[in-house]
């Protein structure tokens, strides 16, 4: 205790110490100033006492109403805040009940086929007749039918059929997946891309046709009528390459055939004009007949001369004798003649007609014409049956083997995902924006 009492003792001694040395110095410093007063003349200048910072008037504040977590918002927090709720918050809203309450249900159905071609042999069963792999031809051959299907003339031809514009009206308040009365066929075909999908398979070739409609029975009717014309289409091609692959056999087949008609033609006016079937036998009966009157000729000469050796000139014997050997020298001379191995005829005969050997040209000639005219058009033909053969080979067909299915349940519109994508892209939007403003704000 006795020790507490001194520690009390000797904090109060401090304090009185303490306002002692305050009162002290301040003191000095008024008599400091007084000095410097005196030392500068101006002793009778009334000395102005500085106010203390604690003395300082504030204007009043008026009382902020807000409420404290608003007070912490600047104006830019406040402008963003109202962006999200008018360009996310609000549409999103207005999207998701669209989707809930006001678009109309949409059934599909569905056809999967594949262009094929028989072109080299049959599969041994059925699954590989339809899953082998595709050549090139094929391939573009389905690349084809695939614009087809997407094609403006598609879209006029199913509008002709079903009546577009009947099929996808507007149901009730849904205005955005309806289709409108009295369009250009322009916009019917963006409206029939839409309800239209084809999905194709490049390994296996084959292409699934998605055909979206407000009903399932008449889904199912598109998707038949797709298939139907795509066979069509494909039946058009195959026969069209059919006949070209054809054509060029079939006029090389009727070339051959003009030709060798026109070597038969000649031919037989030749021999209506020679009226002999071949010159060749000709020459060879003529041979013979300049063979035998050589013969016979010498043999008179022979009895000639054996004559002269016993009889005289004068002898019945021996001018008939000559007369029968002068007979034969001219009527040898005339198949020399004839043969081509004498002289050319006299003035009398005929200058114009032509010996055996002449003959026998001309109708070689026209003989190797009608044989290079048999064998070019049996090759024609031959060529042309071959062509068909090929032909028939490479016909393409329309494969289907998923007949259009017929929905029970609707499919689309996909509500949950529609709402979330558009939720999602709105949010998106918006920060994008978002960044941007501050990114020029912190810039500036």
């Amino acid at each position: 205790m006795a020790v507490r009492n001194d520690a009390a003792v000797d904090n109060s001694d401090s304090a009185h110490a303490d306002s002692n040395t305050v009162t002290a110095k301040g003191d000095a410093k008024s008599k400091g100033i007084a000095i410097l007063e005196g030392l500068l003349g101006r002793e009778s200048a009334p000395v102005i006492p500085l106010r203390e910072r604690h003395d300082r008037v504030l204007p009043e504040e008026k009382p902020d109403s807000r409420p404290k977590w608003l007070k912490k918002l600047a104006i830019r927090h406040t402008i963003i805040a109202a962006s999200f709720l008018g360009l996310v918050a609000l549409p999103a809203t207005l999207a998701s009940l669209y989707m809930a309450f006001i678009a109309a249900d949409q059934y599909h159905s569905t056809a999967s086929f594949a262009v094929r071609s028989i072109e080299g042999g049959v599969s041994g069963d059925i699954l590989g007749m339809f899953t082998q792999a595709s050549g090139g031809s094929t391939v573009s051959d389905s690349y084809i039918l695939i614009d087809y299907i997407l094609s403006e003339r598609m879209a006029a031809d199913a509008d002709r059929r079903f009546k577009l514009e009947e099929v996808y009206a507007t149901r009730g308040l849904d205005f955005f997946y309806g289709i409108g009365s009295d369009l250009p066929i322009e916009d019917k075909f963006a409206y029939w891309r839409d309800m239209v999908k084809v999905n194709f398979d490049h390994a296996s070739g084959i292409m699934q046709v998605t055909v979206k409609a407000f009903e399932p029975k008449q889904a199912q009717e598109i998707a038949q009528f797709i298939v139907d014309q795509s066979d069509g289409l494909v039946n058009s091609l195959s026969l069209s390459a059919r006949n070209d692959v054809l054509r060029a056999a079939q006029d090389e087949v009727l070339a051959g055939e003009a030709r060798l008609s026109k070597a038969r033609a000649g031919l037989r006016d030749y021999r209506d004009k020679s009226q002999e079937i071949s010159p060749a036998e000709g020459a060879k009966l003529a041979v013979q007949l300049i063979g035998g009157l050589e013969g016979e000729l010498t043999k008179l000469n022979a009895d000639l001369a054996t004559a002269k050796s016993q009889m005289s000139e004068d002898t019945p014997r021996i001018r008939v004798l000559k007369t029968r050997i002068e007979s034969l020298e001219q009527q040898l001379a005339v198949e020399r003649q004839r043969l081509g191995a004498g002289e050319r005829a006299t003035a009398s005969d005929d200058p114009g007609a032509p010996d055996v050997a002449g003959r026998i040209a001309e109708f070689e000639q026209l003989e190797t014409e009608r044989e290079f005219a048999e064998r070019a058009y049996t090759a024609a033909l031959g060529s042309l049956e071959k062509a068909r053969i090929d032909a028939n080979n490479r016909q393409r067909y329309l494969a289907l083997f998923i007949e259009p299915t017929l929905s029970q349940m609707a499919q689309y519109p996909t509500r949950l995902l529609n709402a979330l994508l558009i939720t999602l892209g709105l949010l998106f939007a918006w920060g994008i924006g978002v960044m941007s403003y501050y990114n020029i704000r912190d810039r500036a």
